[in-house]
């Protein structure tokens, strides 16, 4: 979703260009129908990963693109681009591929109190500020008039949206701290639970343990873009650091992030134009314990997620 930002900067400046774009398979629900994307290049990386990968490849060499850009800092995506045959290549020095770019850039990830860190949609930009100008576009979905239609039912009233679940243990939020904060909200106000099939599980239980009597689970329910439209409206969106931050932040939706074992400082911060971050305040020294997260907590406590204040900012 933040490397759509470059297809928005690269149809300002190049209208005329056709602008492919490579994904995992899985993702490619996010860009249906966006209107400056030519063709959709789908990688799938669980059957035949590595097949797929070269005939991936085959397709690439085929097109004969005049400038590939790789935001990946990974050798699958480094291969694809150093044997691309385009005219240019661009991508960043920490691909274990770069040497064979024509052109690669820094991407320095920001350390904790760095107040003048770069956003990763700016560390992107660089790849094509010699070809555009020097303002990052911010990223951008588009969700059809069907997707508006298919949520519009939902959209009654005052809601808000809670995406409770995450890939990985320590960057999400214990959901006994989402009923707390739930809690807090008032009954009338909608509550949506919003998410992937496999995040069902976790939305039963918040429901379960709360007592708040307006809240809907439609974790599994709605399509990529069809929740982007219902984030859109709503009088706030709670999140993870994970991707329906991201979503909020393609429709410039209001958003409140909460940080457990990251930081924004790494650069994947809410970018919406009433956005909100929420994390522990005690500065604790284990924190940020990595750039990911992990399974569990390496030191078995988890004060970064339990230490946090929450409060209610959809007011």
């Amino acid at each position: 979703m933040l490397a759509t930002g470059i297809v928005e900067k690269l149809n300002a400046f190049y209208p005329e260009a056709n602008i492919d774009f490579l994904l995992r398979k899985g993702n490619e629900g996010l860009l249906e129908g966006h209107p400056f994307i030519n063709k959709v290049l789908i990688w799938d990386k669980k059957q035949g990963k590595y097949k797929n990968l070269f005939g991936i490849l085959g397709e690439i060499r085929k097109s004969k693109y005049d400038l590939v850009i790789n935001l990946q800092r990974f050798g699958a995506s480094g291969i694809l681009t150093a044997l691309s045959g385009a005219k240019k290549t661009y991508g960043f020095d920490k691909n274990p591929f770069s040497t064979f770019f024509t052109k690669s850039f820094p991407h320095v990830i920001g350390k904790k109190g760095d107040k003048n860190y770069l956003h990763e949609i700016e560390r992107n930009h660089a790849l094509i500020s010699g070809l555009t100008d020097r303002v990052a576009a911010k990223p951008k979905l588009y969700p059809t008039a069907a997707d508006f239609e298919k949520v519009k039912s939902y959209k009654v009233g005052t809601y808000i949206t809670i995406s409770p679940a995450s890939v990985w243990f320590t960057k999400q939020l214990p959901k006994d701290k989402w009923v707390e904060l739930i809690n807090t909200i008032p009954e009338n106000i909608k509550i949506y639970l919003t998410g992937g099939k496999g995040d069902i599980v976790i939305c039963d239980e918040i429901i379960n343990n709360s007592n708040h009597r307006a809240i809907e689970i439609l974790a599994g329910k709605l399509s990529f873009l069809q929740t982007a439209a219902l984030v859109k409206d709503a009088k706030m969106n709670y999140t993870n650091d994970s991707a329906p931050m991201h979503f909020a932040s393609a429709m410039d939706a209001p958003v409140t992030a909460v940080y457990c074992s990251t930081i924004p400082e790494f650069g994947f911060g809410p970018l919406s134009t009433v956005s909100y971050i929420l994390q522990e305040e005690e500065n604790l020294a284990c924190r940020p314990c990595g750039l990911h997260g992990f399974k569990e907590c390496p030191l078995e406590h988890f004060k970064c997620a339990y230490d946090i204040q929450l409060s209610m900012t959809a007011d």
